[in-house]
């Protein structure tokens, strides 16, 4: 026998060993706690360094050791098939249909008409047409765009949307009972009246029976708004009031509908840890639940449709930070709320990291994001966004968000990582060492929260807002001394503090005017029938009825500002705590 012979007998006569030896630990009680005990006390002596964010993790990871099987939770819509082979599927006679590529598409700017042409040119090359939207500010905060002192920003950072009319308009050319079409509404404080409008809008262009078939999810989240974002228009309790209205609706008349996505993106990009993104996050998931359950709705109704949307930074715990999350999500509807299969899936929208695009030297934002990308799809995540390099400066132009797309391309489509086994890089021993220091780190969050009194009494008492207040901070700080670099800014600078020419996106003032004499048409056409309508939504809010329905017939011939006024009146404005 040659040497290289011997050498593959060698191997091959270890690999049998390793499998005796794990054989005999499992039925050999003494001698597996024997092997688990020496395991520990390596592990043990393995010396401990801190991420920036104060993680604590082994210097050198090794893999954990079990006598039993550990159950976990895993779940994704892609790498079941080749994507590339599946673009052209159809559904098969079960009436199944292919797996889905993750990528979803976001824009908004302009008035209804700008940001449908847009959608257009982002799904030319999709077999699904995932969109997502971004409005405004005015509409983010429920005020038409003919109120005072808010001209200049309509259609500014998002599109304006005030009737039903603009809605029709951005969704135009677009088949939204399609199975193969998914919207995504980036909204939370008017989000029960945005969503009436959708409904309104593809019933008028669809007809009634389109409803069922709807499908796609809405922000929603009032939680995160309070903690993190700052866009709520009225009090606490009403706000979460309007909101369970809206999922009793549509978890009872659209089945394939997530009338809620509780977002810790928006608290990742307002400064916190990772593991507080996730802690908050979850633990307002868990609120949520119990909300929707003591409003009587079965948990294997509402549970199935909950989604999660969650930030992707280049932090070390983003490696296993959406996998933890779910494992705790479906243990804790199982076992808390008594939900089923469906109910403890953690359906899961990521996008990567705005608060990592920097705009020095911004083009290296596109390793920055592909990074991420690669991150989220080690994490299975069900749906996923890339931002553009040139967000630090404007809204994304085609060529950037052209860009951003290929990247996802890239990685799903032409390279090999995600397309035939969604977990290749899953389970390394570096990744499972991540994955405890964060559960732990995310139940001693859940401890706090729970010692001052569960989600709802934590954010009354600013507890949220100020540890990512807190958090925020030490990562400037470390920026400014050094110890979080960042490439091209605080480190390998090359000596130049030119700002790059970038082209800003700006709505014109004319396309302004036109919003607003639009909407001044509609009022006035609609005058009439607004005022009974608004009378009735008073009369049912007042009376502690649920509401969407009426919501539905106010958004045919009210705006939405009208509306938000009306409802204010009967719950109050939001005002933020001291």
């Amino acid at each position: 026998m040659s040497k290289l012979g011997q050498v593959v007998e060698a191997v091959e006569k270890y690999n049998q060993f390793v499998l005796a030896q794990v054989k005999r630990a499992r039925s050999d009680e003494k001698f597996g706690r024997e092997l688990i005990n020496r395991w520990n006390d390596t592990k043990a002596k393995t010396p401990v360094t801190h991420t920036p964010t104060g993680l604590p993790l082994p210097r050198l990871a090794l893999p954990e050791m079990y006598l039993e099987p550990v159950r976990k939770i895993e779940t994704g819509n892609y790498g079941k098939k080749t994507l590339a082979d599946g673009a052209k599927q159809k559904a098969d006679g079960n009436g199944a249909r292919p797996p889905e590529e993750p990528t979803r598409l976001f824009s908004g700017l302009m008035l209804a008409e700008d940001t449908n042409e847009r959608f257009h040119y982002l799904t030319q090359h999709q077999r699904t047409h995932r969109l997502s939207t971004a409005f405004d500010g005015p509409t983010l905060y429920g005020i038409d765009s003919d109120a005072d002192g808010v001209f200049g920003k309509i259609g500014e950072g998002g599109v304006a949307i005030d009737t039903i009319e603009d809605m029709v308009r951005l969704y135009d050319g677009f088949d939204l009972g399609s199975p193969n079409f998914s919207a995504s509404m980036t909204i939370s404080g008017p989000a029960p009246i945005i969503m009436a409008m959708y409904i309104a809008a593809a019933k008028r262009h669809f007809g009634s029976k389109v409803v069922p078939k709807l499908r796609g999810t809405i922000q929603a989240d009032i939680f995160k708004e309070v903690q993190a974002q700052n866009e709520t228009i009225f009090p606490i309790e009403a706000s979460l009031r309007f909101l369970t209205d809206m999922v009793e609706f549509t978890t009872r008349e659209m089945p394939r509908w997530y009338p809620i996505s509780i977002s810790g993106y928006h608290i990742g990009e307002a400064g916190s840890t990772p593991v507080q993104q996730a802690a908050y996050t979850l633990s307002n998931g868990f609120a949520y639940a119990e909300m929707f359950a003591a409003r009587g709705i079965p948990v294997d109704q509402f549970g199935p449709r909950l989604s999660f949307f969650l930030d992707c930074g280049l932090d070390a715990e983003y490696i296993a930070l959406a996998r933890v999350s779910r494992r705790i999500w479906a243990i804790g509807m199982r076992d808390a709320y008594g939900a089923g299969p469906r109910g403890q899936l953690f359906k899961l929208h990521t996008q990567t990291s705005g608060r990592s695009l920097i705009a020095a030297e911004f083009k290296n934002n596109l390793t920055r994001t592909a990074a991420e990308l690669m991150l989220a799809y080690m994490n299975a995540t069900n749906s996923c966004h890339s931002n553009s390099a040139d967000e630090p400066f404007t809204t994304p132009s085609e060529e950037w968000i052209r860009l951003a797309a290929h990247g996802q391309a890239i990685l799903l489509e032409e390279s090999g990582i995600f397309k035939h086994t969604m977990n290749m890089l899953s389970g390394s021993p570096g990744m499972k060492a991540v994955e405890c220091a964060v559960e732990a780190a995310i139940l001693d969050e859940f401890r706090e929260i729970e010692r001052l009194g569960g989600v709802l009494a934590a954010v009354e008492d600013r507890f949220q807002r100020s540890q990512i207040q807190n958090a925020a901070h030490r990562y400037e700080q470390q920026i400014y001394d050094g110890t979080r670099p960042i490439i091209g800014l605080n480190k390998y600078r090359n000596g130049e503090d030119v700002a790059p020419e970038i082209k800003l996106a700006r709505t014109p003032r004319k396309k302004q005017q036109l919003q607003v004499d639009r909407l001044a048409k509609f009022k006035k056409k609609n005058a009439e029938k607004a005022t009974r309508a608004l009378d009735k939504l008073a009369a049912i809010v007042e009376r502690g009825e649920n509401c969407f329905a009426a919501l539905l017939e106010a958004v045919e011939v009210c705006s939405l500002g009208q509306i938000t006024g009306c409802l204010q009146e009967v719950v109050g404005r939001f005002r933020p705590m001291v």
